[in-house]
């Protein structure tokens, strides 16, 4: 029993004690004059009780705890001009994501603090949205040979734009062709009308213009779009022009879309930062509204290529060249 008293009492004594207790206390003080008899019984220590009892003048307030924030500011702190730079860029884009709000800051406003700061001021001033995830558990453990060199090997995919982003009523498809750079992770995007293997030669001989090269590899998965499907002497029309421009085109194993992950992981990006606020009427439309989100896009930094964005990463990759 005097094991347990013992514990119940440590607890008490370090445990926040509820206004109640403070102004019971005092008044039994107060009454009785007897300080250890006081102390037992409300398991509290004679320093606090005398604290109690010199604040209290009849009303909670005076027993009530004050904040414990600091007066002034500390000189590492946010100044009131890098907030208002959040507050109007949150105003103007309510969607904006912290990587690209730290790459805009850094650039326009020549901000120098690390994205950990920016992130609890974010969290701070209740701009954070908490969606859940719809990431899944990778199926692998171990690190991909990421190129180092610009033209070593691209990550070629297909997006379906989501039915909900169009107003139209023809029921039209629509679909987003995408190219990644995997060392610099700068993308190239393209919307078209049909799934096939016309829509794919055209957007790889539109990527080589746009990157003002051709890669040594080109990765894509097994869709009926980059191969055939079944065993056959022909020779599919994507594999013709690879052949033609002298590109290594490397299928990944069925079924396995984690080995086309840096592209499949900007898909995720697109739907949350484009597509989950995308409206369009028109092709005409969406491939307007696709321009200006690619070169947004490509100005965002990421936290892999240690907070630059992909064409800060292209330029110092052709510097190095050089």
């Amino acid at each position: 029993d005097s094991i347990a008293m013992n514990s119940i009492t440590q607890n008490k004594r370090y445990c926040p004690h509820q206004i109640t207790t403070r102004i019971h206390a005092v008044k039994l003080y107060r009454q009785s004059k007897d300080i250890d008899f006081v102390c037992r019984r409300y398991h509290i220590s004679k320093s606090s009780l005398m604290r109690w009892n010199r604040k209290y003048d009849g009303t909670v307030k005076s027993l009530t705890d004050k904040s414990h924030r600091p007066i002034s500011k500390h000189p590492n702190a946010h100044t009131d001009e890098e907030i208002k730079w959040i507050k109007d860029y949150h105003r103007r884009n309510p969607n904006i994501s912290i990587c690209e709000l730290y790459g805009k800051l850094r650039t326009e406003k020549g901000y120098t603090r690390h994205i950990g700061s920016l992130y609890r001021i974010f969290v701070k001033l209740g701009y954070r949205k908490k969606v859940e995830s719809i990431k899944k558990k990778s199926k692998h453990n171990g690190k991909y040979n990421t190129p180092t060199e610009l033209g070593s090997k691209w990550q070629l995919d297909v997006k379906y734009v989501p039915q909900s982003c169009y107003t139209g009523k023809d029921g039209q498809k629509f679909y987003q062709y995408t190219m990644l750079e995997e060392a610099s992770r700068e993308r190239f995007i393209y919307p078209y009308l049909e799934q096939s293997s016309y829509s794919t030669i055209d957007f790889v001989k539109r990527a080589i213009i746009y990157f003002h090269y051709a890669p040594d590899t080109i990765q894509t998965d097994n869709g009926f779009e980059f191969t055939y499907g079944k065993k056959t002497d022909k020779t599919h029309p994507f594999d013709l022009l690879c052949n033609e421009l002298h590109i290594n085109h490397k299928l990944i194993r069925p079924r396995t879309p984690w080995h086309n992950g840096k592209v499949e992981r900007s898909h995720r990006n697109d739907q949350e930062r484009f597509y989950n606020y995308l409206s369009f009427y028109s092709y005409d439309d969406l491939i307007v509204q696709m321009k200006q989100y690619l070169k947004r896009s490509n100005n965002i930094p990421m936290s892999v290529l240690g907070w630059k964005s992909p064409l800060q990463k292209r330029a110092e990759l052709e510097y190095i060249v050089d």
